[in-house]
């Protein structure tokens, strides 16, 4: 069923685990599916994540039309998320779109800046009913699992000064973290969420999960971490699934068959993510 995220967080924060939050490739139907299905037969909640960048095949719109019709052939919780809004516009139109959860990442600008930003978009979308994750710590972005320096690490106290300044409902820090596959064991800095929980009860957000160790996800769990986001892993293992598919059926040239094939097999790959981030049985 098609639900905002929030009190789901706010439970998972409470209770030591958090919710997937998995990148769907602009509206990929066999993703979606895959994501929803593995939610329904463990019974997690879900988050749908659209990244602007994957929707220029399909467009914003197909990719909510397919969230929501995915969504509301389950029974458990499933919100529709904009990842990483780069600007007020963008977060505006998912809004118009129905997405149920937003994300505005200002966390390239100045702390200051970053928060009059986040605030503009949480003013708007509160009116709504729709929950805002903001983020400070820029997420680095992996070439070939190269990282040239390490700028992403949030300072404890600019995070408790940017939530001073404004008033958001979850909250993405930089620890270290990274998108795309990790070239060695990533340097991930755990004692930063330790320092900002003396100060805040938000529920926090750990991107760039992808090839992290497991037990560095679990403790970033134990420490607020409500929704951890997946994407290369996904992206990869579904592409893997459908070249299987081509090697393996005899599909006739029935794209329905091979798009089976790769749902069916990623549907695996989607619950093993939900039983790491302990959300099973949670919905």
């Amino acid at each position: 069923m098609l639900t905002t995220n929030l009190e789901q967080m706010k439970k998972a924060a409470r209770e030591g685990y958090a919710i997937p939050a998995i990148n769907t490739q602009g509206g990929n139907y066999d993703i979606i599916w895959a994501i929803c299905r593995a939610a329904q037969e463990l019974n997690s909640p879900i988050i749908l994540a659209h990244y602007v960048a994957t929707g220029a095949f399909s467009g914003n719109d197909w990719f909510v039309q397919v969230a929501k019709w995915c969504a509301n052939k389950v029974s458990v919780p499933v919100s529709i998320h904009l990842d990483h809004g780069s600007d007020f516009d963008i977060c505006m139109e998912a809004l118009k779109l129905d997405f149920t959860s937003l994300m505005i990442d200002g966390s390239t600008k100045p702390v200051e800046e970053n928060a009059a930003l986040t605030q503009s978009v949480v003013k708007v979308a509160h009116a709504f009913g729709v929950p805002v994750e903001a983020e400070i710590g820029e997420l680095q972005r992996l070439d070939n699992g190269v990282v040239q320096e390490n700028k992403n690490i949030a300072d404890p106290e600019q995070v408790r000064q940017f939530l001073s300044l404004c008033d958001p409902d979850t909250l993405a820090i930089g620890i270290g973290n990274a998108h795309g596959y990790y070239k060695g064991k990533p340097d991930i800095k755990l004692n930063v969420l330790e320092e900002v929980r003396k100060f805040t009860d938000i529920p926090l957000v750990l991107h760039g999960c992808t090839g992290m160790e497991e037990s560095v996800i679990k403790d970033a769990i134990s420490l607020g971490v409500a929704k951890i986001n997946f994407g290369t892993e996904v992206r990869y293992k579904y592409v893997q699934h459908y070249q299987e598919a081509l090697n393996t059926l005899d599909h006739q040239g029935h794209s329905w068959k091979l798009s089976q094939y790769a749902s069916n097999a990623l549907t695996e790959d989607i619950k093993n993510i939900i039983r790491l981030s302990g959300s099973e049985g949670k919905a």
